[in-house]
């Protein structure tokens, strides 16, 4: 019995060293990602947008890994709870891989449309650094299961709303300036939108580190 306890917990270092890999790669696409916002290099641009393979294959492999232990050795109590906030939380990364490739993808559109001569030029600094933070925050809460700083997300995640509700009304009133631009306008919102949907994301793995820490559920109780 011993020795199946041992190699349990051994399996279960070694699949959690294997998830906060799949962390960090995730967040080097979104940081790689809001910089071709900022810069459109064509090279990054194609990097990020045809690179999200190597996010997918990690997330199969834990997901896999995850069901075998679970088969194996039948855990319960915090280490049922690991497990389970493993797989949650390994969705919501492939999900936040996908936004990366779908930020640089668009931003490869900008760089092909050479049909207008909009001035509009939004500004995603602040927001990016904010959702950069909050997915570096969430990173950190998984890796120490900290609920405390999982609870520091939910206050950025109001920031980043706010900025993308900021980013709506600009396009908003430049679409009533230039009706004729209306589809590159949204474009850019889109942009907005999908920094915001990586910052809930964000939120949604601190809620998951909330109920490994505290068994306590607190889903929506923050949005």
């Amino acid at each position: 019995m011993p020795t199946r306890h041992y190699t349990f917990h051994r399996q279960l270092d070694k699949l959690f060293e294997k998830f906060l890999k799949l962390g960090s790669l995730v967040e080097d696409r979104i940081r790689k990602a809001c910089e071709c916002i900022k810069t459109r290099d064509p090279k990054l641009i194609k990097f990020v947008a045809t690179s999200d393979y190597e996010i997918d294959e990690m997330e199969i492999d834990i997901e896999e890994e995850c069901l075998k232990i679970l088969a194996l050795y039948q855990p319960v109590a915090k280490d049922l709870r690991v497990i389970i906030a493993i797989i949650k939380i390994n969705n919501e990364l492939e999900r936040i891989g996908d936004y990366a490739v779908s930020i640089a993808r668009r931003v490869g559109d900008f760089s092909k449309d050479g049909t207008t001569t909009l001035d509009y030029q939004p500004d995603y600094d602040e927001m990016a650094r904010k959702v950069i933070t909050m997915f570096k925050l969430a990173l950190d809460a998984c890796a120490y299961q900290d609920a405390d700083i999982a609870h520091k997300i939910f206050i950025l995640d109001d920031d980043v709303d706010d900025l993308r509700s900021r980013h709506y009304a600009e396009v908003i009133e430049e679409i009533k300036k230039h009706p004729e631009a209306a589809r590159r306008l949204i474009d850019c919102y889109i942009l907005a939108r999908h920094l915001e949907r990586i910052a809930d994301r964000a939120t949604n793995i601190a809620e998951e580190v909330i109920y490994l820490v505290e068994g306590e559920i607190v889903r929506g109780e923050f949005t």
